[in-house]
């Protein structure tokens, strides 16, 4: 057995738990002193639910004693702040949502609960999962516990952090843009976002409803699949949920390469690290096929239209008289009071969203632009399929550059948006992306994405295990 019980991975906890070497109440306190350590610098929880964890530990005990439960049974875990928890506070990084308590739970949360999980608490997050830094949140901005100086990344920047400082064993986020894979590439963690419909969206505080995706940030590819395992599949309270699965029927191994991933903007260092990564794949046997993705320019312009859009509808219902924060205007006008409300409650970057949003969307601008947008988007899906004709996987960076400092880029937003510039193209094609760590530069860690056909996770899962195990990750 290991001293240190949070360096464990979802493995290596459950062989303890069920040979007996450490109870799950012994596990959970471990990672509720680790948090209690470094939380303070790293800033990763919101809200830490010390209660709830100690007592879901105690029944996960009784469970395994019984000979019961799942490989998560006992697992404590962390769970990013717009996911739904039924008598904890979800703020979704917004001080709009200071003082909800949610009312029921996500369908991702009743499956983990009916496997015995423990929930530690609820990770920070760009407000309502609008960034790519973790410095939106209205409460705090979370560090990179690889640079104290640095973003860990957005919008799941908590979830990324927590499980890159062993504060959890395994934590949920979501990702609309690249809100799994890009934070899990800052903070040299693995991230899986699935195919858009592969996990159940109920209870998730949405930010565009046709984008975003719930998945795993783990220590290494085998829990990711773990995890996923476990909250996958249909929903009947999400109708975009499917129990659509393909086997892993991997033969000859080819792997895409689009030219565009490698043109200017992309960090030296970066491209080194998944050159090598390249490489290795090479000396395992895989083919390397040179791919096209021409529409891989028009991606991130297409993105904020749809994403954006989307937004201004999902966050219409916050207005202080249904959901969150209520401010009363003095004269007791209803216009008055609702526009208080809505500029009270929204941070900056949340107001501009919605109001980029709301133009795309009106009269006059629709066709100019919104429409225009889903027609590059069916472009831009159409341009994954091609590729997947020719090729099992395709491979290239998560991220353009390295963690940037905090305050770096906030009065650049172009230059921000610019970090989500490889990971928005899968979230329009719908398809499945993981980011895995493929080396250091200076001590910061880079990501390596693997995309995947619609469905096909096993494989793509089973392609970044092969790396894993053969790569010398310094």
């Amino acid at each position: 057995m290991k001293t240190d019980l949070t360096k464990l991975t979802i493995k290596e906890a459950h062989e303890g738990l069920k040979k007996g070497e450490f109870t799950s109440v012994d596990l959970t306190r471990a990672f509720l002193e680790k948090i209690k350590e470094k939380n303070g610098e790293i800033k990763a929880f919101i809200t830490v639910t010390e209660e709830l964890a100690l007592k879901q530990a105690k029944k996960a005990d009784e469970m395994i004693k019984k000979g019961e439960g799942s490989v998560l049974t006992g697992i404590p875990c962390a769970i990013k702040d717009n996911i739904l928890i039924k008598g904890i506070g979800c703020t979704a990084g917004s001080k709009f949502l200071e003082n909800y308590i949610a009312s029921y739970n996500a369908t991702v949360i009743d499956k983990l609960e009916k496997l015995g999980a423990v929930f530690l608490g609820k990770t920070n997050m760009d407000e309502f999962a609008m960034g790519s830094s973790c410095e939106r949140s209205a409460f705090f901005p979370t560090r990179n516990p690889h640079d104290l100086e640095r973003v860990p990344g957005g919008s799941s920047g908590g979830s990324a952090a927590a499980v890159a400082s062993d504060m959890c064993v395994y934590a949920l986020g979501t990702d609309t843009g690249g809100s799994i894979r890009q934070p899990a590439s800052f903070c040299g963690v693995d991230g899986l976002k699935p195919t858009y419909g592969a996990v159940s969206r109920y209870g998730i505080i949405a930010y565009a409803s046709s984008l975003d995706q719930v998945g795993p940030l783990t220590k290494n590819v085998e829990d990711a699949g773990i995890v996923f395992e476990a909250i996958r599949g249909l929903d009947n309270m999400d109708s975009t949920s499917t129990d659509s699965k393909k086997k892993n029927d991997l033969e000859k191994l080819r792997i895409g390469v689009p030219k565009e991933y490698f043109a200017k903007g992309l960090d030296k260092e970066v491209e080194e690290a998944v050159k090598k990564a390249i490489e290795t794949y090479k000396k395992l046997g895989a083919e390397i096929v040179e791919i096209s993705l021409p529409m891989s320019e028009y991606a991130l312009s297409c993105y904020y239209i749809i994403a954006l859009a989307e937004a201004s509808a999902n966050l219409a219902r916050f207005d202080g008289l249904r959901y969150g924060k209520f401010v009363e205007d003095e004269d007791g006008e209803i216009i008055d009071t609702y526009l208080k409300n809505r500029t009270s409650g929204f941070g900056k970057e949340v107001k501009k969203r919605i109001m980029i949003g709301t133009y795309t969307l009106s009269s006059g601008y629709y066709d100019a632009y919104y429409k225009r947008a889903l027609k590059v988007r069916t472009l831009i899906k159409q341009d994954f399929e091609k590729a997947f004709e020719k090729v099992d996987v395709i491979l290239g960076p998560t991220s353009p550059c390295l963690p940037f400092k905090i305050g770096e880029k906030s009065e650049d937003p172009l230059s921000m948006y610019l970090a989500d510039i490889y990971t928005v193209s899968v979230n329009l094609a719908g398809l499945p992306g993981v980011s895995i760590p493929c080396g250091y530069s200076n001590g910061l860690p880079v990501g390596l994405q693997l995309i995947g056909a619609p469905f096909e996770e096993d494989k793509l899962l089973a392609i970044a295990s092969l790396f894993e195990k053969n790569h010398d990750n310094r």
